[in-house]
């Protein structure tokens, strides 16, 4: 009788830094032919100027991978939750009722 393989287990680890986690309240996404790059970014209100906090680059392989990922993780959030509010109309450059920003 063959022996069945058990499937193999992923160990992975967190530093306490990156447990912490980043806030952002903004992704830039952009693409290639060959990648797809999301910049997360924490917008202030009244701050002229924001830095990218990270950045991720995805095959576009695993860029649908993740997409269908969040998919699914948005609906069990929204069965159990609610659904989640969306905004109408996204306003570039976000305004957060502080001072208008000029460069």
């Amino acid at each position: 009788m063959p022996e069945q393989q058990q499937p193999s287990q992923l160990n992975i680890e967190i530093s306490e830094e990156v447990a912490e986690g980043t806030y952002a309240n903004l992704a830039i996404i952009t693409h290639s032919h060959a990648e797809f790059v999301i910049d997360f970014v924490n917008v202030m209100p009244g701050t002229p100027k924001s830095k990218v906090k990270s950045r991720i680059i995805f095959t576009p392989m695993h860029a649908k991978r993740f997409l269908k990922a969040l998919e699914d993780n948005v609906v069990r959030y929204e069965a159990a939750n609610g659904q989640i509010q969306d905004l109408e109309q996204v306003e570039i450059p976000l305004n957060f009722g502080g001072p208008t920003a000029q460069a």
